[in-house]
């Protein structure tokens, strides 16, 4: 169990010569730690008959399990930009109304269409609201960062699936977690969660890899649940560029983002003409991620940025697909991956690789639960039904 960071404080230490002797006086002061945490908000309270009154029709056996009513604040923390430069992010963290010890748990939100999604905004369709505040009432501390692109950041564009971004961006809001849980003197037992689905999965493995290989120490990582993610992104890359798929705009939307924001990061800044026949190259020119492509992704993109994709001549863009490759590691943390089966958006390969590759380099904490007729809606359910088991199996 690590020890929770003790608030910087100022410490100067004096020497004074005696009163008899010319010298001067010394002065020493330790330069305090740089706090990570600029600002915390109270967004609300609510109780526990507030928090039931939310659940109805399919959800309604969450009420049985509201335990505590939750203070929801919203923190402002520095971190840093996809460029190296430092900036503010937001995210939200919900505490249970109690003095019982309490566990944390880093809730990666899914993939989200605007602003108002975020959780630092604790609105009704966001991801805080609807699965944070059932894990809070329950007596868990959930941290849910924004990420880079929403909330205090929003002017900024959101890095989509990028690995370092992400898992930076939830660091440090657990570093701006920590100290707020300090100054407010919540009874944290120092242990940690991680926990996300579709990108959300994504920013979760990428912060647990960051958490064991960069900054061990730091916390203390108990378990962590995953949930459909698009880990092996050279497989996901060939797959989109090479197969036929549904040709839903809404989910080409996704794979256009993916490629508009490696393009951007890694400073390639290609014309639309390079990766897409017209009428899409055009569409893209004017309308970026947003542009209407309702074929299969494959089918939109230019012959020649496909083979170069297939035969790997496009060393540039593979490099910077590579670079966002989280599939093969060896995590020590008890993990758990679902997915499920017939995921046509994030396909399920992604976990399976994931998982082989990890118990090929002798990890032996990970479990792959395969969900069986699942999509990438339908198996959201099951994911947070088998994270709340998980992490109630942990905290015995």
């Amino acid at each position: 169990m690590i020890k929770l960071l003790l608030v910087s404080a100022l410490f100067g230490l004096t020497v004074a010569a005696p009163l008899a002797c010319r010298q001067k006086t010394q002065v020493e002061v330790a330069t305090p730690p740089a706090r990570t945490l600029v600002d915390a908000q109270l967004l609300g309270t609510y109780t526990p008959d507030q928090l039931r009154s939310r659940y109805n029709g399919a959800t309604s056996f969450l009420r049985l399990l509201t335990r505590y009513g939750i203070r929801v604040y919203k923190l402002t923390y520095h971190t840093t930009n996809t460029d190296g430069t430092s900036i503010l992010a937001s995210g939200a963290v919900l505490v249970p109304d109690t003095k019982d010890s309490l566990s944390l748990i880093s809730m990666q939100h899914g993939t989200i269409s605007g602003d108002d999604q975020a959780p630092s905004n604790y609105k009704s369709s966001s991801e805080a609201y609807q699965f944070g505040s059932v894990f809070s009432s329950v007596g868990y501390i959930v941290a849910a960062p924004d990420y880079i692109g929403y909330g205090a950041s929003k002017a900024l564009p959101h890095p989509y699936e990028h690995n370092h971004s992400l898992a930076q961006a939830s660091l440090d809001m657990l570093r701006a977690t920590k100290e707020f849980l300090a100054d407010q003197h919540v009874n944290w037992d120092r242990r940690l969660y991680t926990a996300g689905y579709s990108e959300g999965g994504y920013a979760t493995m990428a912060l647990q890899k960051k958490l064991e290989e960069e900054a061990p120490g730091e916390f203390n990582l108990v378990a962590s649940s995953i949930g459909a993610g698009a880990y092996d992104k050279p497989a996901f890359m060939r797959y989109v560029t090479g197969t036929k798929t549904q040709g839903l705009s809404d989910v080409n939307r996704l794979y256009l983002w993916v490629l508009l924001t490696y393009d951007r990061v890694y400073g390639l800044n290609r014309p639309a003409a390079y990766y897409f026949k017209e009428p899409y190259a055009s569409r893209v020119k004017a309308d970026g991620r947003h542009a209407l492509i309702n074929v299969s992704f494959s089918n939109a993109l230019t012959d020649e940025f496909k083979a170069a994709i297939q035969n790997g001549t496009d060393s540039a863009f593979i490099k910077a697909v590579q670079d966002n490759d989280i599939h093969d590691w060896k995590p020590t943390t008890p993990t758990r991956l679902y997915h499920g089966d017939a995921d046509k958006t994030v396909f399920y390969f992604n976990t399976q690789n994931a998982y082989n590759a990890m118990k090929q380099r002798g990890a032996t904490n990970v479990s792959l639960f395969r969900l069986p007729g699942r999509n990438h809606a339908t198996g959201i359910l099951d994911f947070v039904l088998g994270t709340y088991d998980f992490f109630g199996g942990k905290s015995m």
